[in-house]
């Protein structure tokens, strides 16, 4: 059975985080492991407030120990809150020598607005991206790493994802779901060589908590199982639409996507096609 580490955080309520990462691992036939790095609490009583507490890094270090010393296929991150833990994360893939690594580069939790930390993007830039075979920004996190605003369109995509390659990981995904004026939902891909944009039909729901974890977690576990990039950022849009599809209400605050959908129900269509 292939192992896969996920460096990121817990959500108390289940749907992201490294609870979204360990589900999806499972649900590809992978071993999961995780390294903590802070557990996200969510205050009833204040509207679902999102409170985040900060695991010490000798913890964090202990926890990466233990893991890398079983051997590790491939691997991802997630919430990485200050840049000394994305340092002690980088540090960490170079020590695991998988070369199966996917960022995601979480610079905000759902539901908030306030960035976590504005150092943290030049630390990705530097400790991170370098070490990516996949790297996957949102819309938002798309703009910050690439030095612009949010990008609204296809070829503003295009623009951040060039940038984006540029500080070095070998392939950009940048996730623009329904958020683009477009028919479908939409992700563009890139290479370094080829724009491919994958298309989805549009899911009508705001039952999508931890769909951006499910998503980056898929394709790890689908780089851990011997699937070529493409095919794996293919096969992980299909998991996470199938999750987002059949999603439901958790409380009058949140609905998370359905981890096992795809065991359940058939995937749906994602179509890849090259673009200039």
């Amino acid at each position: 059975m292939k192992k896969t580490l996920t460096i990121a955080g817990s959500d108390t309520s289940g749907g992201a985080g490294i609870q979204a990462d360990l589900k999806t691992f499972q649900e590809h036939g992978t071993y999961g492991m995780t390294a903590l790095t802070v557990v996200v609490t969510m205050d009833p009583d204040q509207y679902w407030a999102h409170g985040v507490y900060s695991l010490p890094t000798d913890v964090l270090q202990a926890q990466i120990k233990t893991a890398l010393s079983t051997g590790i296929d491939a691997m991802k991150t997630g919430m990485l809150a200050t840049e000394e833990v994305i340092q002690i994360a980088g540090d960490a893939i170079q020590q695991s020598g998988t070369l199966k690594v996917v960022i995601d580069p979480v610079m905000v939790c759902k539901g908030e607005d306030e960035v976590l930390n504005p150092g943290n993007t030049d630390a990705m830039i530097q400790y991170l991206l370098p070490h990516a075979m996949v790297t996957t920004p949102n819309l938002f996190e798309a703009g910050q790493l690439a030095g612009m605003k949010t990008p609204k369109t296809i070829e503003e995509m295009k623009e951040a994802a060039k940038r984006i390659h540029a500080h070095g990981p070998q392939t950009v995904v940048i996730k623009g779901g329904r958020s683009l004026p477009t028919e479908k939902a939409t992700d563009l891909f890139y290479d370094g060589k080829t724009f491919y944009v994958l298309e989805s039909d549009v899911i009508d729901s705001h039952y999508n908590h931890g769909a951006g974890c499910t998503f980056a977690a898929a394709i790890t576990a689908n780089l851990a199982n011997g699937l070529a990039v493409q095919e794996a950022v293919v096969q992980a849009k299909a998991f996470v639409t199938a999750a987002i599809q059949h999603g439901w209400k958790l409380n009058e605050y949140v609905g998370p996507v359905m981890h096992g959908a795809a065991r359940h129900h058939a995937l749906p269509e994602v179509s890849i096609r090259p673009i200039n």
